[in-house]
């Protein structure tokens, strides 16, 4: 899968976020948008929505100025889909269906550590703050999804959402760590101007990025992505039906100066 961009594709400085044009092999377009953070000054949080809340409204009130969408929910209620924990409390949600909730990948922050995994491969209780979603996109700075081998099983087990969030093009959020930075990508989608990313697409923009692991969040209508206080992406519920402020989210993953 090839990206290309009309000026070299590189992250914005950490401390600022970015929008950009991105030029697909097949000749569509979409915008992204890339806020990056520096890891050692930067602490990411878990947060959860009571009841749901449009991410930009909720930073407002909360005096948050950096923030993007966090996992999935389960309708009609807006339970997290998903494993959730905030300072090592189990809080309520919907699991994953097994075997794919053993495996679906995890952001956890421990002691202001942050590591993006699949859920095997942490403690059974972990302490700190994690969020369950996925799947995983980059490992060791490579590109690793793959549609066909569908690892996390969201293919196999898409009864949990509205469709299969593996097949096509979607406005999508990501994840990624380096060493030095955290990224928050948002990418537009469902317009004629914004054609979205499929997840290997967004896994080789991730990569591009700089980062040396990567995770999907939830995409679609709920993408946001706050920097400055803003939201930067511009969500849509349907193709050129604009969702003014983003639909109203469970999680997100908050990220604090230190």
């Amino acid at each position: 899968m090839a990206l290309a961009t009309k000026a070299p594709l590189s992250a914005p400085r950490a401390g600022s976020a970015r929008s950009m044009r991105l030029d697909l092999a097949d000749g569509a377009c979409t915008t992204i948008h890339v806020a990056v953070h520096d890891r050692e000054h930067t602490e990411l949080r878990v947060a959860l929505m009571r009841g749901q809340a449009k991410l930009e409204a909720w930073c407002a009130a909360q005096g948050i100025q950096e923030a993007i969408v966090g996992g999935f929910f389960a309708r009609p209620h807006g339970t997290p889909l998903g494993e959730v924990r905030t300072r090592g409390v189990a809080r309520e949600h919907v699991p994953f269906t097994a075997p794919f909730d053993a495996v679906r990948a995890c952001v956890h922050v421990d002691g202001g550590e942050a590591a993006i995994a699949p859920r095997s491969a942490l403690p059974a209780a972990p302490r700190g703050d994690l969020l369950q979603a996925g799947p995983l996109l980059v490992r060791d700075g490579a590109p690793i999804f793959r549609r066909e081998d569908d690892v996390e099983g969201f293919s196999a087990a898409n009864g949990q959402f509205d469709s299969d969030i593996t097949d096509g093009r979607y406005p999508r959020a990501a994840l990624g760590l380096c060493a030095d930075r955290i990224f928050a990508v948002a990418v537009d989608g469902r317009s004629a101007d914004d054609s979205g990313l499929t997840l290997e697409e967004l896994a080789a923009l991730m990569a591009a990025l700089g980062a040396d692991v990567a995770m999907n969040l939830d995409g679609g209508g709920s993408t946001s992505l706050v920097s400055g206080g803003r939201l930067q992406n511009r969500p849509r519920s349907q193709f050129d039906v604009p969702e003014p402020g983003g639909r109203p989210v469970s999680t997100a993953l908050v990220f604090l100066p230190r």
